[in-house]
């Protein structure tokens, strides 16, 4: 069995953007996908939320390629959830060797005047619904004995913090501290654990967005993508480069996620096209 083929990975937020992608390109490989994502939209996110219908989209793009898959609509928030469909993951394809806790959100304000339930749901949602992932999933490949890999998705705000994101920056300064705590518990099981760090994204949630339009250009009223081009590309240091797209993200994780990165583990890997060395 190589890196992938005949595998199966747990993927979380797997209904657009990159958990999509990584489903996707995972199945390509041969690797058998669990996916979930919410069917619901999130209070807090100034922007629309995942669907049963784009769900659905990703199940047809997988099975399109030949790839089996499972999935279901469930809330990283619910451990119960996530632990009955991985376990009815585990019983169809035999196994878990990947856990990809991808899911996660992103909202706008100061942590000075925010209130309590803004802040709570990215919480919530960012830092303990990556426990939550990782909690519900990790036994069967303790119990297995077959080693494995998991990538914890941060940001380059789990590195740095960033202005009117404080929330965002310390959920996802949490997720670092969880891939290096779960490293160290879950090394002597050879279940490698890390954390990946990607900048702007051409997703939804990254770029495609009122909030983050407006964080980059607070001088102009309702700004488009368009005119926020050199804004975004300004804080990389391929200054022709604005944004990363999901499929760089996914390059990357299958790399961590491979027999060549074997002894890869409570590592940070930013996608960030030079954004932490220029704003460190």
């Amino acid at each position: 069995m190589g890196s992938f083929d005949g595998k199966v990975a747990f993927i979380t937020g797997a209904a657009r953007g990159q958990g999509r992608s990584h489903a996707i390109e995972f199945a390509r490989r041969g690797t058998r996908v669990i996916a979930i994502d919410i069917d619901q939209q999130v209070p807090s996110a100034p922007y629309p939320t995942a669907t049963a219908e784009d769900l659905a989209e990703t199940v047809r793009l997988v099975e399109g390629l030949g790839g089996e898959i499972l999935a279901a609509t469930v809330d990283v928030r619910d451990l119960a959830g996530l632990s009955k469909v991985i376990t009815n993951g585990v019983e169809r394809f035999g196994r878990l060797d990947f856990i990809l806790a991808n899911a996660g959100i992103v909202s706008y304000g100061l942590l000075s005047s925010m209130d309590e339930d803004q802040f709570q749901e990215m919480i919530d949602i960012n830092l303990t619904g990556v426990w939550k992932t990782v909690r519900a999933g990790v036994q069967h490949m303790v119990d297995a004995g077959n080693g494995g890999c998991i990538v914890l998705t941060s940001s380059t705000a789990g590195l740095r913090t960033m202005g009117n994101i404080g929330h965002y920056a310390a959920s996802k300064h949490g997720v670092v501290a969880l891939a290096k705590a779960f490293a160290n518990e879950l090394g002597p099981h050879h279940i490698r654990v890390n954390s990946v760090h990607p900048s702007n994204t051409r997703t939804v949630m990254g770029v495609d967005n009122d909030g983050v339009l407006n964080m980059f250009r607070p001088d102009l009223e309702n700004p488009t993508l368009d005119d926020c081009v050199d804004a975004f590309a300004s804080i990389h240091v391929m200054p022709d480069v604005p944004w990363i797209h999901p499929i760089d993200i996914t390059n990357t994780v299958l790399f961590i996620c491979s027999d060549e990165a074997k002894y890869m583990t409570g590592a940070q890997i930013p996608v960030d096209v030079g954004m932490l060395a220029k704003n460190p």
